[in-house]
C-alpha cells in the first residue's frame, strides 16, 4: 500500500496573504511552492528556506540578499522577485510563477538541439545574465535546470539564489565554492573566486551541452570532473556532432577558455558574439547537421543528455585555503621558466584541493541518500513505480494531470523533481499524464467535410466518428456541428465527432398544383425543371411525378424535375380547367449559411432579385426579408455576410 508524507506547509497561509497550494520543487537550500496571493488574486511561486538553514544568520542574510539582488533586475528574461517575508520560522521569497518546463526537460526530450535552435535559446539566457552583470551581480549557478521555458516559448533565467553583488564577493565566507560541478570554471575549483566571467564559462558549457547532448567533461566522480575543468580544455562540439560549423567551435572555445581574461568579459559580449554567429548560419543548418550526424552513426535516436556525477546538482564545496593558485595555460602545458620547485608547489596545492573537494562530495553523496532518476519523466507508471521501489523509495500516485510533454498514461511530473536528492525510504509522488492540455475546438460549421477534417488536424485534433442529420441551412456534405461544440475545450488526445448535413428532405409534391409545388421547392433553394405530359384521368397542371423521390436528401442548388399534367383548355386556350388566381406573393427561401453564389441562385430561381450588402466573409449571415416569410414576386432581397 502506498504511503505519503504530507507537506506541512501545503494549505497554510504565510504572512496572512499567501496560501500555499502545492509543492513543485525542492533543492538543497529551499523548497518551491505554488501559492495564491489572496490580496492581489494571482498565482505566485513561494521559495521557503529550509528550517535548518534558517538558523544560520549568515545564510539568512545571503537569502534575503537574493531578494534585493533579483528584485533590482527588471528584464523579460529574468524570473521576477516580488517580495521577501518572514513568518515565524519560515523565511521566504515571493516570485513570478512560470508555468512550463526547464531547459533540462527539453534536453531530456530531444537529446540535443540544432545550431540555430541552441543559439535561439542561448541569446535570451545571455540577455538575462547581461542585465545581471551590468547591475554588478553574478549568478554563480548557470545550468539548464535554472532556465525555464514558458508554455508560449519565452525563455527565463531562474534561481539567482546564489547570486550576490560582485562588490560584496570578498565578504563571502572564506573557502566556499558555490556552483554545480559540471559547470564550474577553473578558478572556482582552485580558489572559489567567481565573477561575471565564471557565468560566461558556465554558459559556454551549457551551449556545448545544447549542441551535443552531453557535458564536455565526463568522469566517474565529481572530483574527476572538477579536475578536468582545471586541466583540460573544452573540446570542440563538432568532435561529438559532425557537421557543426567551425564558428560554433570557436564560440564555445572562446567562452570556455581556462584563463578568465581570454573569455568574453561579460554575458553582454558573449551575447554579441552569439548573435553574430546565429546571423551567419544557413536557414537549414539544423537539418543539415542532423543528416551529417546520421550519416556517421548507426544509432538513429539522438543521444540523451549525460549528466556527469554531480553535474546537475548545486553543491557547496570547501576550496583549498592556500589562496588563489596559478591557472594552467590554455593548452595544458607547463609555463615556460617554471622550475621543479614551482611544479611541486602546484602539485601540493592540487592535492590539498582534491582531498577537501573529495571529502565534501563524499559527504553529500554518501549512502544515506539517493536521487530521483532523471529519466523517470515519460516512463509508464508501472515501470516508474518499480524503479523507485528498487531504489528503496516509497511511491505515491497523484491524480493524473494534463501535459503536453508526455503521452497519456506516462509520468508527467514527480515530487521531488527529477535529479533531487531524497533520503532512503522517503516518498516520491508520481503524477501521470491524462493527455495533452485541453484547447479550444475550432469552428468548422458549414465547411465541407474534408475541409473540416483538415482544419481539425491543423489545430492538433483528430476527426472522430461521423453522423448525419437533415438541415435546411447547411449544404449536404458540410458540417452542421461538432461534439464537443466549437469553442469548448478538449484534450487533443480525444477525437472530435462530426455531425454532417444530409441536406434538406425532399417533400412529396405529387398531386399538388404544379405552380404552388414549384414555388415551394424554389423557396428551399432548389432548381426546378418542369416536363409536361397529358393524363386525362387527372386534373390539369398537377404534379404527376417528381425526381428526386420524397424523403431524399437535397441541398440548395440541386436540380428537381417535376412531371406536370398538361392543361385541358377550350376555345383556343382561353379557358383552362385549372386556371386560378395564384397571387403575387412568394415564400422567401432560407439562404443564411450558404455561399453568396448559392444564395443568389436560390433567390433568383424563387422569383426574387438580389442585393448584396456588407460582405466581410464568404458566407451569408443575414437576409431581409427573413426566411419563412412571403414577399412580392420580383422583390429585392438583401443578403450580407
Amino acid at each position: 500500500m502506498d504511503t505519503t508524507v504530507a507537506d506541512p506547509l501545503v494549505g497554510q497561509v504565510l504572512d496572512g496573504r499567501y496560501r500555499i497550494e502545492s509543492r513543485v520543487a525542492r533543492g538543497g537550500m529551499a523548497t518551491v511552492y505554488v501559492a495564491r496571493d489572496m490580496r492581489l488574486d494571482r498565482v505566485v511561486a513561494i521559495k521557503v528556506m529550509h528550517a535548518n538553514l534558517a538558523a544560520d544568520e549568515e545564510f539568512v542574510a545571503r537569502f534575503i540578499g537574493e531578494a534585493k539582488a533579483a528584485a533590482a533586475l527588471s528584464h523579460p528574461n529574468v524570473v521576477a522577485v516580488f517580495d521577501q517575508r518572514t513568518d515565524g520560522e519560515h523565511v521566504f521569497l515571493v516570485m513570478e510563477y512560470v508555468p512550463g518546463r526547464t531547459l533540462r526537460d527539453l534536453l531530456t526530450e530531444r537529446g540535443r538541439l540544432g545550431p540555430r535552435a541552441a543559439l535561439e535559446i542561448m541569446q535570451p539566457v545571455l540577455a538575462a545574465l547581461g542585465a545581471a552583470h551590468r547591475a554588478g551581480l553574478v549568478h554563480r549557478d548557470v545550468k539548464p535546470e535554472n532556465v525555464l521555458i514558458t508554455e508560449d516559448g519565452q525563455v527565463k533565467v531562474a534561481d539567482f539564489g546564489l547570486a550576490r553583488a560582485e562588490t560584496a564577493g570578498k565578504m563571502t565566507k572564506t573557502g566556499m565554492i558555490i556552483g554545480t560541478v559540471g559547470y564550474l570554471a577553473p578558478e572556482q575549483v582552485l580558489s572559489g573566486d567567481a565573477d561575471v566571467r565564471t557565468d560566461v564559462y558556465a554558459a559556454g558549457v551549457m551551449l556545448y551541452e545544447l549542441l551535443t547532448g552531453e557535458q564536455p567533461h565526463q568522469g566517474d566522480t565529481p572530483l574527476a570532473v572538477a579536475y578536468k575543468h582545471v586541466n583540460e580544455a573544452v573540446p570542440p562540439p563538432s568532435n561529438a556532432v559532425p557537421g557543426l560549423p567551425r564558428e560554433l567551435d570557436a564560440l564555445v572555445a572562446r567562452a570556455t577558455a581556462r584563463e578568465p581574461a581570454q573569455r568574453p568579459q561579460d554575458a553582454g559580449q558573449f551575447l554579441a558574439l552569439a548573435a553574430e554567429v546565429h546571423g551567419g548560419l544557413p536557414p537549414d543548418i539544423d537539418r543539415r547537421v542532423e543528416q551529417a550526424a546520421y550519416g556517421r552513426t548507426a544509432v538513429l535516436e539522438s543521444p540523451m543528455p549525460h549528466a556527469a556525477p554531480g553535474g546537475g546538482r548545486t553543491a557547496v564545496l570547501p576550496a583549498a585555503e592556500t589562496g588563489p593558485a596559478p591557472v594552467p595555460p590554455h593548452d595544458g602545458a607547463p609555463r615556460r621558466g617554471m622550475g621543479a620547485a614551482g611544479r611541486y608547489v602546484l602539485i601540493a596545492i592540487g592535492t590539498v584541493a582534491a582531498v577537501v573537494l573529495a571529502w565534501s562530495i563524499w559527504y553529500q553523496t554518501s549512502g544515506q541518500y539517493d536521487h530521483v532518476p532523471d529519466r523517470i519523466i515519460g516512463m509508464r507508471l508501472a515501470d516508474a513505480r518499480q524503479m523507485l521501489a528498487d531504489a528503496g523509495l516509497q511511491v505515491r500516485v497523484a491524480p493524473a494531470e494534463y501535459s503536453d510533454r508526455v503521452d497519456k498514461g506516462e509520468i508527467a511530473a514527480t515530487d521531488p523533481a527529477p535529479g533531487a536528492r531524497v533520503a532512503k525510504g522517503e516518498t516520491v509522488t508520481l503524477t501521470p499524464s491524462k493527455g495533452r492540455v485541453p484547447r479550444e475546438v475550432p469552428d468548422v460549421r458549414g465547411r465541407p467535410l474534408e475541409e473540416a477534417k483538415r482544419m481539425l488536424r491543423d489545430k492538433g485534433f483528430q476527426p472522430g466518428r461521423e453522423s448525419s442529420t437533415p438541415s435546411q441551412s447547411v449544404p449536404k456534405g458540410s458540417v452542421v456541428r461538432t461534439v464537443p461544440a466549437a469553442g469548448q475545450r478538449q484534450s487533443p488526445d480525444e477525437p472530435v465527432q462530426l455531425v454532417v448535413s444530409s441536406g434538406m428532405s425532399m417533400p412529396n409534391v405529387v398531386g399538388q398544383n404544379a405552380d404552388e409545388a414549384a414555388d415551394r421547392l424554389r423557396s428551399m433553394g432548389l432548381e426546378v425543371k418542369i416536363d409536361r405530359r397529358r393524363d386525362d384521368g387527372r386534373p390539369g397542371n398537377t404534379v404527376l411525378e417528381q425526381r428526386p423521390a420524397p424523403g431524399t436528401g437535397v441541398s440548395a442548388g440541386d436540380e428537381v424535375r417535376l412531371v406536370v399534367n398538361r392543361r385541358k383548355c377550350l376555345f383556343g386556350g382561353f379557358f383552362c380547367d385549372d386556371d386560378r388566381n395564384r397571387g403575387d406573393r412568394l415564400p422567401v427561401p432560407p439562404v443564411i449559411g450558404q455561399s453568396f453564389d448559392d444564395a443568389k441562385r436560390a433567390l433568383r430561381s424563387s422569383g426574387f432579385r438580389v442585393k448584396i450588402g456588407s460582405r466581410l466573409g464568404d458566407r451569408v449571415v443575414g437576409q431581409n426579408p427573413l426566411p419563412g416569410t412571403t414577399a412580392e414576386r420580383g422583390r429585392e432581397v438583401t443578403i450580407w455576410g
